[in-house]
């Protein structure tokens, strides 16, 4: 069998929600879209159930396949509804959903349904991508709330810039929110893994926790305490040795520099793991770090064990997780950790803890 998995520590998901929620106090849904950041949604899922107050997805489909499973808890919908059939779901099975624009809102006002729902009314507080504006808002709870087809109004916003501490623009979002809101009844929420970890000021009845529940800190260098979900690995299935001078790889861009000694590893772009990083790239191999060295290809990659002697065939090869930041390799790649988690595919999923 094929080494490469992603090892997904059920303990350490506990252990981030139970942080997030002391943090902020209050109330939390556990973020599970995009199947859970890639961690599998119904696992994540089911190891919450007996700490979350509830959970969030992006969309309808995604929370019928968490009720399938048998996940009870309350379940948002971050993207409402798309269609007016939606709501019949919606209804018949117990969700939340959000309310960010006009036609939504007029679905609702429209709808025959055998019983109230939940909503949550999305203010636009300066992100600029969703949500009501001004007096907009209030108009819009009073619809809902005139409609007879909402039993509880939520309000909510969303930051663009919660993962930068000392950027003001989030301190501007709340005040927003608060004036745009005031004199509303409902509960309110606010903080996404951002505002929960460095805007105290931002914490209300309700946490959105999404990334930082895979342990992969948002605002890195913080010593916030987050344990990482998963860990990317895969094994050295083969050694060679190649001379001074000699290429490696796809358009020969590692050229050894001394007698190098090579670890290929069962692990590719094609299994998650990005093509763009560069040579020196961090890995881990038995524990111990070395470098990537070569491009990466579809389906193997290449690593440097010249100073790792005892290493060879069969040993483990850590891409990201307790030994190596998954915030690093984004790093390296140019993007974000959000993107290689969601993006791991192919690999085995295994659950431990």
């Amino acid at each position: 069998m094929r080494p490469a998995r992603a090892l997904i520590d059920l303990a350490a998901l506990r252990h981030n929600y139970q942080l997030a929620r002391a943090r902020h106090g209050g109330r939390a849904l556990a973020v599970v879209k995009a199947n859970a950041y890639g961690h599998g949604a119904v696992q994540c899922a089911s190891a919450l159930a007996g700490l979350a107050d509830g959970f969030a997805v992006a969309f309808l489909e995604e929370a019928l396949e968490l009720r399938a499973a048998g996940v009870a808890h309350p379940i948002l919908l971050l993207e409402g509804v798309f269609e007016a059939s939606d709501l019949a779901d919606v209804q018949r099975h117990a969700l939340w959903t959000v309310v960010h624009h006009e036609e939504q809102l007029r679905m609702i006002e429209a709808a025959a349904l055998p019983g109230p729902i939940n909503v949550w009314l999305k203010v636009n507080s300066g992100m600029n991508r969703a949500g009501f504006v001004g007096d907009a808002v209030r108009a819009a709870w009073q619809r809902l709330h005139d409609c007879g087809k909402v039993a509880a109004i939520t309000l909510m916003t969303h930051f663009a810039r919660a993962d930068e501490p000392h950027v003001i623009s989030t301190t501007a979002q709340i005040e927003r929110f608060d004036a745009t809101t005031r004199d509303l009844p409902g509960a309110r929420s606010m903080a996404n893994s951002g505002g929960v970890l460095g805007w105290p000021a931002a914490h209300r009845d309700w946490a959105r926790p999404g990334i930082l529940l895979y342990g992969a800190d948002p605002m890195p260098g913080e010593g916030n305490g987050l344990q990482p979900v998963m860990s990317l690995e895969s094994g050295i299935i083969a050694v060679r040795e190649i001379e001074t001078g000699e290429p490696l790889g796809y358009g020969a861009r590692f050229i050894a520099e001394r007698p190098t000694r090579v670890g290929l590893v069962a692990m590719g772009y094609a299994d998650g793991y990005p093509r763009v990083v560069p040579d020196g790239t961090p890995v881990a191999v038995d524990g111990l770090r070395t470098r990537l060295i070569g491009r990466v290809s579809m389906d193997m990659l290449t690593v440097d064990l010249t100073d790792l002697p005892d290493a060879g065939l069969g040993s483990r090869v850590e891409l990201w997780g307790s030994n190596i930041p998954v915030n690093r390799i984004a790093e390296a790649a140019g993007t974000i950790a959000y993107e290689l988690l969601c993006n791991v595919k192919r690999v085995r999923l295994e659950y431990v803890g």
